[in-house]
C-alpha cells in the first residue's frame, strides 16, 4: 500500500484544479448552447455566467448557515461540551487557524463534518453519537480531520463544486425547456435535433457533474487525513475512529441530505459496483491501511 505523502497532497491539488477547469468548461458549454438555442451564443454565455454568479452568492454569504440547518447541528455550549471545545482549540492551535464554532448534531450516529468558506469563519459539527463513542484519542483524530479540511480549503472546494453541480443542472433544464418551447424559428428537423441534445443534456450534465463533485471529494478525504496525521502526530488515533465508524449499524443521520454526503467524514459503505461509482468516499479500509503505514 503506497504511504500517504505531501508529494501526492499536492497531486491531488492539481488534480482537483483540472476537475474545476473541466467542470466550468461544461457550465459554459451548456451556456453557449442555450445561446444557439436563442440564436445568440452571447446570451447563452451570460445567462451561464449569471446563474453562477447567484449561485456563488449564495454559497459566499449563506453555504455555511444551509449546510449546518439542513443537518439540524446547534452551537455546542462550552460548559457542558467543555472536552469537545479543548479539542477542537488544541488542534487548530497546531494547525495555525482560527479555531472553528463548533457544533453538535443531536443523532445516535457517528459522524463529523466541517463547513466554511474561510478558516475564520468556518464550523466543525459532530454527532452526539460519535462524542459518546470515540475516546479522547478517537476523537482528537476526527477533529483533526476536520480540521485539516478547514485549513486545505476543502470547505469551500466542495462549497464552489456545490456551486457549479447547481449550475449544470439548472442550464440542462434551461435548454431542454428551450429545445421544447423556446428559441427561434426553426424546421421540423432542427426542432427534433435539438430536443433530442436537450433531453441527452438534462439526464447527463446533471450526472457528468455529480461524477465530479464525487471525485474532488474522494481525493480530499486522502489529504485531509494525511494533515491529520500530522497534525496529531499520531495516525493510530483516527485510524482507529475510522474501524469504529465504519463498523457502526447505522451510518447515515436520521434528517441526512443528499446534497452533503461528500462533506461526512464516513459515508455509506456499498458493495455494490454501481453505487462504488457514485460513493462520495474512498473505501474507509483503504484510509486506515494507509494511516497505519504512516
Amino acid at each position: 500500500m503506497k504511504r500517504i505523502s505531501f508529494d501526492e497532497v499536492a497531486k491531488n491539488n492539481v488534480k482537483t484544479g483540472i476537475l474545476f477547469f473541466l467542470f466550468f468548461g461544461i457550465v459554459l458549454g451548456l451556456g453557449v448552447l442555450t445561446g444557439i438555442i436563442l440564436g445568440n451564443p452571447n446570451t447563452g454565455i451570460l445567462i451561464a455566467v449569471v446563474i453562477f454568479l447567484i449561485y456563488s452568492a449564495i454559497a459566499w454569504f449563506k453555504g455555511k448557515t444551509i449546510a449546518l440547518s439542513l443537518t439540524g447541528a446547534k452551537k455546542a455550549p462550552q460548559q457542558q461540551y467543555q472536552q469537545l471545545h479543548n479539542v477542537v482549540e488544541e488542534i487548530s492551535i497546531s494547525a495555525g487557524i482560527s479555531k472553528p464554532d463548533v457544533y453538535i448534531i443531536e443523532d445516535t450516529s457517528m459522524n463529523a463534518f466541517a463547513t466554511g468558506l474561510k478558516p475564520e469563519d468556518s464550523a466543525v459539527a459532530i454527532t452526539t453519537g460519535l462524542l459518546n463513542k470515540l475516546d479522547r484519542e478517537e476523537l482528537t483524530g476526527v477533529i483533526a480531520h476536520e480540521v485539516a479540511h478547514v485549513k486545505l480549503r476543502d470547505t469551500r472546494t466542495m462549497l464552489i463544486a456545490g456551486v457549479l453541480v447547481g449550475s449544470i443542472i439548472l442550464l440542462s433544464d434551461i435548454i431542454f425547456r428551450f429545445s421544447l418551447f423556446g428559441g427561434r424559428e426553426r424546421d421540423g428537423r432542427m426542432q427534433l435535433i435539438l430536443l433530442i441534445v436537450g433531453v441527452v443534456l438534462i439526464l447527463l450534465a446533471p450526472l457528468i457533474g455529480q461524477l465530479i463533485k464525487l471525485a474532488i471529494s474522494r481525493k480530499r478525504e486522502f489529504a485531509a487525513d494525511a494533515e491529520a496525521a500530522t497534525l496529531t502526530r499520531n495516525p493510530g488515533g483516527l485510524a482507529s475512529a475510522l474501524q469504529k465508524l465504519s463498523t457502526q449499524h447505522k451510518k447515515t443521520l436520521d434528517n441526512e441530505s443528499q446534497a452533503l454526503q461528500h462533506m461526512y467524514i464516513i459515508g455509506p459503505d456499498t458493495k455494490s459496483w454501481l453505487k462504488n461509482l457514485f460513493r462520495t468516499h474512498p473505501p474507509t479500509e483503504q484510509r486506515i491501511e494507509r494511516l497505519k503505514e504512516m
